[in-house]
């Protein structure tokens, strides 16, 4: 799961009941499955009836494919790369897997059973209430979607219980310009905070969200980003109010992070001097580790993920680049950590692929049996691990 996840100014909480749902949640009530050293799915996107691919994983971050995959989705892909991060999530304790359907506007939720294979909860797939989802956030029982299409671009919000069922929160829909191109929705660890960000139009939306969930805007969001086409963004899993957003479309080699201390009213401080180079081109998706300490971006255009570590207040130092792949032209088009924190994962859309990539603070090795083959046609769309 990742939080959707994710300043220095204290946060006030209202109770702990302001992070929790209103309802019984999947992610507070159920115990993890029993499997073994985890789990990988893939949305594949597929035109038409999509599917997700599933993956069981080794102690060591091998791959192999589960039985019975793909799982049909439910509704329908784009067919297309989505442009965007998180467009597949599974659930804090891994019995849910939520996946976007672009192609017909839904959002299909999938139980996880003893062996990784997965079937559609009964109503699945659910409206995402907008035009074409592409991305999702998923933390304890609250459930935010970005939706990109002309006519019906938002944010909007649910509700999932514990039998999977997705519920409208009323009122939690912003509505976007069209042409915004929202491509990553994040909520924080203790559900206080909402983001997300234009990338078309180099905008952060920030929220704060109130104990129902509904989104409260920040003064003066949306917030121009620190560089062109803001993309993959993360709030801090050891700090609830600090977020981090790549910024893609700079140009070649001058790709960076920027880093944010959330406010409590969801105001964005830009941390020191922010942004961070990472001296590498179009840097369009991000994962932190779980101990808070490093990030990982993963650099498109020069197909290589880069590694800082995070100092205390926020501060990124660069620590160096792995490349993606020998093969020229070879990249990701997103990036998820594995539950042990030891593994990072990759979607390699163009190769029909799966990256592995062991890692150990900020060095980045990739395992001898990666890329592992996926089921896709070359437009699958994000990557999630349990």
């Amino acid at each position: 799961m990742r939080v959707r996840t994710r300043i220095a100014v204290p946060l006030v909480l209202l109770t702990g009941a302001l992070g929790a749902p209103a309802i019984a949640s999947a992610d507070t009530v159920a115990a993890a499955p029993e499997h073994g050293a985890g789990y990988v799915y893939l949305d594949n996107n597929t035109a038409g009836a999509n599917t997700i691919s599933g993956f069981s994983r080794s102690a060591d971050g091998a791959l192999t494919p589960l039985a019975g995959s793909p799982f049909a989705a439910g509704g329908a892909g784009a067919g297309a790369g989505l442009g965007s991060q998180g467009a597949i999530q599974t659930t804090d304790h891994g019995r849910f897997v939520l996946a976007v359907d672009a192609g017909s506007n839904q959002i299909s939720v999938e139980r996880v059973g003893p062996s990784g294979s997965l079937t559609p909860v009964p109503g699945s797939p659910f409206s995402s209430d907008g035009v074409e989802p592409d991305s999702i956030a998923v933390n304890h029982g609250l459930v935010y979607v970005s939706n990109t299409g002309a006519g019906g671009s938002n944010y909007t919000g649910f509700r999932l219980n514990d039998e999977g069922q997705l519920t409208p929160i009323p009122g939690s829909t912003v509505p976007l310009p069209d042409g915004s191109g929202p491509g990553d929705v994040v909520l924080n660890s203790n559900n206080t905070k909402l983001a997300g960000v234009r990338v078309t139009t180099s905008l952060i939306d920030s929220f704060a969200l109130d104990p129902s969930g509904r989104p409260h805007a920040a003064p003066g969001s949306p917030y121009a980003a620190q560089g062109l086409g803001p993309f993959g963004s993360e709030f801090r899993p050891t700090n609830p109010n600090q977020l981090f957003v790549v910024n893609a479309h700079n140009g070649a080699g001058l790709g960076t992070t920027s880093a944010y201390n959330v406010l409590a009213d969801g105001s964005l401080l830009s941390v020191g001097t922010s942004p961070f180079a990472d001296f590498e081109t179009a840097p369009c998706w991000a994962v932190i580790s779980h101990d808070g300490r490093y990030l990982y971006a993963l650099d498109a255009g020069s197909a290589d993920i880069s590694a800082y570590s995070i100092a205390a207040d926020g501060t990124l130092t660069l620590l160096g680049h792995t490349p993606i792949s020998a093969t020229p032209g070879v990249s990701g088009t997103d990036i998820a950590l594995s539950a042990d924190g030891r593994t990072l994962y990759l979607n390699m859309a163009g190769t029909n692929s799966v990256g592995a990539f062991s890692v150990d603070g900020g060095t980045v090795t990739q395992l001898p049996g990666s890329p592992y083959p996926a089921a896709g046609s070359g437009s699958t769309a994000g990557v999630a691990t349990s």
